[in-house]
């Protein structure tokens, strides 16, 4: 197995199956640390810099909350419009990155545009974790639902997962990669203007991964132990900022939201739905109450995940 120490965490596509395996492993030893609320000195002498050129609630600070909890600092920026990198001068990642590299020792980034964590790489002396990069990928994300799939369910192999929303968006991209390692079968179910790129499909083949397109959750929702959901209704991921006012919301069809009432009629009883949230109305909030939701545990998880990155690519675990 190769190494983590120093490495870039840029694609899903880089990770072999037995990396997925290593990288829960290093969750497992140190998520009693988070789940007691408590510090480690791991990474004290370590410090992370967050570089977000894109809004972010969740993977921001989960990502500084895990560094924090491996006992080291933090430094960046949330909004790239208070930064020269956002500004009058749009300075450029080259620019930026190159200095970065200097105040920390791992760099996280978001960015609205794709391929902008990878660009950094080029340019950075130290690892960078993509965080989301437009409608690219989000490894960490995804990461951190296969972990949850692993603790919620015992496994991995051998279960299907029924993948509802845009399937532009990074974390649909980021699992159909992931299935490829794993004997995984994805039902994609969307609207028709937010359909599977013609080049990700390809993908897909070429590497294997068993998928099929459903006209709607209820065409299959019962065969699903997985049901993993992002909106229909959401803002442009190519946009380093989107006006709520120019946003509808309350208008996900039928066919894309899982109710309490179709999971009572429908779905499996030992199934799981997993959302990385926001939402709108696909997943409406008395969902929350039935034993098929694991939205909250999989936050929890999502500092643990970054935890075990941040680790493993500061050669602090091998």
């Amino acid at each position: 197995m190769r190494s983590f120490a120093g490495r870039d965490i840029l694609s899903l596509k880089d990770f072999e199956r037995d990396e997925y395996y290593r990288v829960f492993e290093a969750c497992d030893a140190l998520a009693p640390h988070a789940r007691n609320r408590r510090n480690t000195d791991l990474c004290a002498d370590k410090t992370l810099v967050t570089a977000f050129y894109q809004p972010s609630t969740r993977t921001r600070l989960a990502t500084e909350a895990a560094m924090h909890r491996l006992g080291g600092h933090v430094e960046g920026f949330s909004d790239a419009k208070m930064t020269r990198a956002g500004d009058y001068y749009q300075e450029s990642i080259k620019d930026t990155v190159h200095m970065l590299e200097y105040y920390g020792d791992v760099i996280a980034m978001r960015h609205f545009q794709q391929g902008a964590p990878a660009e950094a790489a080029k340019f950075s002396s130290v690892p960078v974790i993509n965080c989301g990069d437009g409608w690219g990928e989000h490894p960490t994300q995804v990461l951190t639902d296969l972990y949850t799939i692993k603790k919620e369910l015992g496994r991995i192999d051998g279960l299907r997962i029924l993948c509802v929303g845009d399937m532009r968006m990074r974390t649909m991209h980021s699992i159909g990669y992931a299935a490829s390692q794993f004997d995984l079968e994805l039902d994609l179910v969307f609207p028709p203007d937010m359909s599977p790129t013609a080049e990700w499909k390809a993908e897909l083949e070429a590497r294997n991964t068993r998928f099929h397109e459903v006209a709607s959750v209820r065409d299959c929702i019962d065969k699903a132990d997985v049901i993993y959901m992002e909106p229909v209704v959401q803002a442009d991921y190519t946009k380093s900022r989107v006006d709520p006012a120019d946003v509808k919301k309350g208008l996900t069809p039928a066919e894309y939201k899982v109710t309490r009432e179709l999971l009572r009629e429908k779905a499996k009883p030992g199934s799981i739905i997993l959302h990385s949230l926001p939402r709108m109305d696909e997943l409406p909030a008395d969902v929350d109450d039935t034993r098929h939701a694991r939205m909250w545990i999989e936050a929890f998880n999502g500092v643990v995940l970054r935890m075990a990155l941040i680790a493993l690519v500061l050669g602090k675990m091998e």
